[in-house]
């Protein structure tokens, strides 16, 4: 009966001394840090997590120098198609001579040749004379053994080659964003689950003060549950800057300056998942992947250029054609003169160079066949790691769910049991703990959960704007 009596005491007690420090408590609450400095700031735009990676598609700076490789590719392919269409040039030129060969040769392309200058002394000691020329050529070539189809080609495979940098480039600063996105999300909700064990401290302290002001405990409790207090508040000091970091770490991703305000429209919340078969996220992958097409358009280049060191000892056939005038003063009428010839070229002997190119992308093909099983084992062996990693979060995210549904009764249970005297302030900051790191455990778990799936949708190479592990209740 005493025991009930005592309880009843210190439970009204409790009650009076709440009500008076209601007031009081919320101030507190302000002054360390749960109600933000920005509740007085209009709100920032909303920012969904497709919004986000969508936005990033548009500003990234990484994406914008991978466009602009891609566009040098096409650079690339339209100097190769060059070489099928004829080179045509325009050349003036003007010299003065009195060398008897070049006078005689330029009297003739002028059409001022005469008789006089069939004279001896003409013809050996003729005056300085003036000509202009203008010309005009175009070369054609009819046969190159296929030198222009294999640089063509090339150039083709290296516009393949960027298109996947461009593609693996598009992926990973998907998947970069969506970790800095989440990466805020959680930052965001420890902070909150900081927040509320400062408020169940807060409210031990209470306690511990009803009990104490009822004469069954000393003033060591209360100075216990401020030191738990304090630790709180530090803790809670680290995660806001662990937030503030991770805004900037998002805006960074996105291509915005690092202190542009949003808010997050995505929850750290469970996803619903049905996971495909690991065989069918390796098959993907090795069809999917930008590096195991890069392999692939890797072995072709070797061997295009294997092709091209052959057909270097082929012989090459060209035609040009020639239009020039020649006259002694710049607007005068002059000669006027043309030519159209066919020439044969054949490179027998280039001391051993050739031989040295064909060695050379022989190699290269041994070297990329290499690389490609190479490669071939490391994404698989990615896929892997991927699917791992997604399967282990899930089965944390049930085993810390139960935990903290366990470390809260547990909690509960002790509080009563402090209220009536049957438990040390030992064992109450004991479970005050335990629910922390409990819920710090849940959330840490849903959010490798959702890591995890952008990671594995990023090793089999499926990861897009419209990927379904960007939505809520996402299949990875």
């Amino acid at each position: 009966m005493r025991e009930k009596k005592v309880t009843k005491a210190v439970t009204l007690t409790m009650k009076v001394h709440l009500r008076a420090r209601s007031m009081k408590n919320v101030f507190l609450l302000a002054v360390i840090g749960v109600l933000p400095d920005s509740a007085q700031m209009p709100p920032p735009d909303p920012l969904s997590l497709k919004d986000a990676v969508r936005m990033a598609m548009d500003k990234n700076p990484s994406l914008a120098a991978a466009f602009a490789a891609g566009q040098a590719a096409e650079s690339r392919i339209a100097q190769a198609r060059a070489g099928h269409l004829p080179k045509v040039n325009y050349a003036e030129s003007w010299s003065r001579s009195d060398n008897p060969v070049s006078v005689f040769s330029s009297l003739l392309t002028q059409r001022r040749f005469g008789a006089s200058n069939f004279q001896i002394e003409s013809l050996n000691r003729p005056g300085f004379l003036n000509n202009f020329q203008s010309q005009v050529t175009a070369d054609q070539t009819l046969y190159d053994a296929g030198q222009a189809k294999h640089a063509m080609r090339a150039a083709e495979l290296q516009k393949g080659l960027t298109r996947e940098d461009g593609r693996r480039m598009q992926m990973e600063v998907t998947a970069t964003v969506v970790r800095a996105y989440y990466d805020a999300l959680l930052s965001m909700e420890q902070l909150k689950a900081t927040a509320q064990a400062m408020r169940s401290a807060q409210a031990d302290l209470e306690r511990a003060q009803a009990i104490r002001a009822a004469g069954m405990s000393t003033e060591v409790d209360g100075l216990s549950i401020r030191v738990h207090l304090s630790m709180l508040r530090e803790q809670q000091i680290r995660r806001e800057a662990d937030l503030e970091v991770a805004r900037a770490a998002l805006n960074d991703a996105l291509g915005l300056p690092l202190d542009t305000a949003h808010e997050l429209t995505a929850s750290l919340a469970t996803m619903a998942t049905a996971p495909r078969k690991l065989t069918d996220h390796e098959r993907s992958a090795l069809d999917e992947r930008p590096e195991a097409r890069q392999v692939k358009l890797a072995i072709s280049l070797a061997q295009n250029q294997a092709a091209a060191a052959r057909s270097s000892l082929l012989p090459q056939i060209g035609l040009r054609a020639a239009f020039e005038a020649d006259r002694q003063r710049l607007y005068d009428r002059g000669g006027i003169n043309w030519l159209v010839s066919v020439g044969l070229r054949w490179n027998l002997f280039n001391g051993f160079g050739d031989q040295a190119r064909r060695d050379e992308s022989k190699f290269a093909l041994r070297r990329s066949e290499a690389e490609a099983a190479q490669a071939g084992s490391a994404i698989r062996m990615q896929v892997r790691r991927a699917f791992a990693d997604l399967r282990a979060a899930q089965q944390r995210i049930e085993v810390a769910g139960a935990s903290v549904d366990e470390a809260t009764e547990s909690l509960r249970i002790t509080q009563d049991r402090y209220a009536a005297g049957l438990s040390s302030v030992t064992d109450l900051l004991r479970t005050e703990t335990a629910v922390l790191e409990a819920r710090t455990r849940h959330l840490g778990a849903i959010h490798d959960s959702r890591i995890a799936a952008i990671m594995l949708e990023l090793a089999a190479g499926t990861l897009s704007v419209d990927s379904e592990a960007l939505n809520e209740g996402a299949r990875p």
